[in-house]
């Protein structure tokens, strides 16, 4: 049981880092959703063009997801 301890203790522990991917969003001035696809449901209302920008990017400007993603 001390062996698996002390093996356990000794594991180097991952870090875990989310990836700044590509999300899509309408480029209209009152778009406030981002989505992961492109051929989201959600953006089938947009009147605008729909760009691909960087999650962090989309997250700045205040979008969150859409509702027919989470």
């Amino acid at each position: 049981m001390k062996r698996l301890l002390l093996l356990l203790f000794f594991i180097p522990l991952t870090s875990f880092t989310v990836v700044d991917s590509d999300v899509y969003i309408c480029k209209s001035t009152g778009a406030k959703k981002y989505h992961l696809t492109e051929s989201c449901r959600g953006l089938s209302n947009c009147k605008a063009e729909i760009g691909k920008v960087k999650l962090s990017e989309a997250k700045n400007q205040g979008k969150t997801i859409c509702g027919w993603e989470d």
